[in-house]
């Protein structure tokens, strides 16, 4: 239940009514072949390392040719993307370090571009989590893409350890729902602490005892290779890729291992490569609080007065959930679902009908919210995406905070955010704890010395990545690769968004327009830096 960088595409606007449409929430496809087995060997110790030089690849893989196919339904009753799109799969070392061993299927799935004759070439999507579907969530926001598909094959997949592309199993349904339903994240107690533990460690064991063969192999850096890979597989000199939220921090990894191999990079919504697990987790909580602040004024209510209401309510359900048929509104839950809305400006009167109703001892729609973020639908089953993001998330980092660690870092968050500030504290220590592999690194590598020109966006009230992380990332990638676009707005994601960085992503990928570093969008118009 962590609110890390969680999938841009939330589209919750309505789902009270309509149910939700986000891509991490969606039914799976039909999955294809898998690495993991409930009876597999325990992982490696240890992740391959993102440094170590990695032998040519066979042509058995670079000579790979995708047998596009119509797609599967997503599930049972889900309905089949459209008549545009085709899906494949592409194989993948497993150890990039080994390329001549064991394979993984990466799912791929494509819509053609409209204007053949004016054709740019592939442009490959990752929409977030870690964890996030592409082959799901592309055909739901097609539209929102419609422009770019004029002269761009539009691709999503799935990255490893993903979905359909050797995805990451660790709990069941049942243990997913028990888990929010008795697991404090905030424990007040010995015993509430000792059950948060316990918790975070069985999942971890459950990662190992099921999906054994793969979890090694899930991190970033592993996954950029296997994206240079698909570009070669399709045909593509260069990558022309859009990366969001979790996704910039694939592309700037990828821009560091094949600076040469760039194409047109867009990163909207950018995650720090500078920051360590507690970094990251300080971070968000300036976010978080930042963004409840500016939700509250937009209601005529004072933000310090309103935050104490909020952070009252949820000291209210820390001792006492509310019943909502045969589950509980606990304070966890309800702290997911309030995070769920700040993600964009549209779902802001859902929480203020949320909450209200929560003050009126109702607490069903924050718990409908807390689902949708969750990935839980009304059967009571959970998608996977969880599974995922902490499995690449624990690869990719080597910090493992101590609960005595997270524990010393509450005052300064709670002042922070009396809201987010202890849960993102104590979720420092809980998010790997005795992760059975261990991260590559303390944080990921972004400098592409050399490289094309990357676009960078970050928007000033982005919750779950706050604009200085776009700051950091284009100051890492270097002078003459990283070129900062800043989105005066609200919300996690400028794209679609705002019209002016629409209208300036448009114009890079489509015309190969470079803005000024340092332009910034503002009520709909663009402003270079003086």
């Amino acid at each position: 239940m962590s609110i890390r960088v969680r999938v841009a595409v939330l589209a919750v606007t309505g789902l009270l009514v309509a149910g939700c449409t986000s891509g991490g929430g969606a039914p799976p496809v039909a999955p294809g072949p898998r690495t993991t087995t409930a009876d597999a060997k325990p992982p490696a110790t240890a992740a391959p390392s993102a440094t170590a030089a990695t032998p040519p690849l066979p042509a058995a893989l670079t000579g790979q040719r995708p047998d596009w196919r119509s797609c599967p339904a997503p599930g049972p009753d889900g309905a089949k993307p459209g008549e545009n799109w085709r899906c494949a799969t592409v194989k993948v070392p497993l150890d990039h370090a080994k390329p001549e061993g064991a394979t993984i299927p990466i799912a791929l799935i494509r819509r053609k571009a409209d204007r053949e004759a004016d054709r740019i070439g592939f442009l490959l999507f990752n929409f977030g989590g870690p964890g996030a579907s592409g082959v799901d969530i592309l055909p739901q926001v097609e539209e929102d893409y419609g422009t770019l598909a004029e002269r761009y094959d539009l691709v999503g997949f799935d990255p490893r350890g993903t979905g359909r592309s050797s995805g990451v199993v660790c709990r069941t349904d049942a243990e997913q729902a028990a888990a929010e339903a008795t697991v404090d994240l905030t424990p007040d107690s010995a015993a509430e602490e000792a059950a948060f533990l316990r918790d975070n460690a069985a999942f971890a064991a459950g990662c190992a005892r099921r999906s054994a063969t793969v979890l090694p192999y899930t991190t970033t850096t592993a996954t950029a290779r296997d994206l240079d890979l698909i570009r070669r597989v399709l045909g593509d000199d260069r990558l022309h890729y859009f990366g969001i939220s979790y996704g910039t921090q694939l592309g700037g990894t990828y821009a560091h291992l094949f600076p040469k191999n760039v194409g047109r990079l867009v990163l909207d919504a950018v995650v720090d490569p500078t920051a360590d697990t507690v970094a990251h987790a300080r971070h968000q909580t300036i976010g978080f609080q930042r963004a409840l602040g500016n939700y509250l004024k937009s209601t005529g209510q004072d933000p310090e007065d309103g935050t104490e209401r909020i952070a009252r309510l949820l000291r209210k359900l820390d001792r006492a959930p509310l019943t909502v048929g045969e589950r509980k509104l606990t304070e966890g839950l309800a702290l997911t679902g309030i995070a769920v809305t700040l993600y964009g400006q549209a779902n802001w009167p859902l929480l203020t009908a949320a909450l209200a109703e929560a003050e009126k001892g109702r607490g069903g729609a924050l718990l409908e919210l807390a689902d949708h973020y969750n990935d839980r639908d009304a059967n009571g089953h959970y998608a996977t995406q969880s599974h995922a993001q902490r499995a690449i998330s624990c690869a990719d980092s080597s910090a493992r905070p101590t609960a005595a660690e997270a524990k010393a870092l509450i005052p300064a968050f709670r002042r922070l955010s009396p809201v987010f500030g202890e849960f993102l504290a104590w979720d420092t220590a809980g998010w790997c704890a005795e992760w059975p592999v261990k991260g590559e690194r303390a944080n990921p590598e972004a400098s592409a010395p050399g490289s094309a020109p990357v676009l960078v966006v970050g928007t000033t009230g982005d919750p779950a990545t706050p604009y200085e992380g776009a700051e950091k990332m284009a100051k890492e990638l270097g002078a003459g690769v990283g070129v900062l676009v800043a989105n005066e707005g609200e919300g996690h994601g400028a794209y679609g968004t705002s019209s002016c960085a629409t209208a300036t992503i448009d114009a890079y990928l489509l015309d190969g327009k470079v803005p000024a570093y340092g332009t910034t969008c503002s009520s709909g118009t663009a402003r270079g830096r003086a």
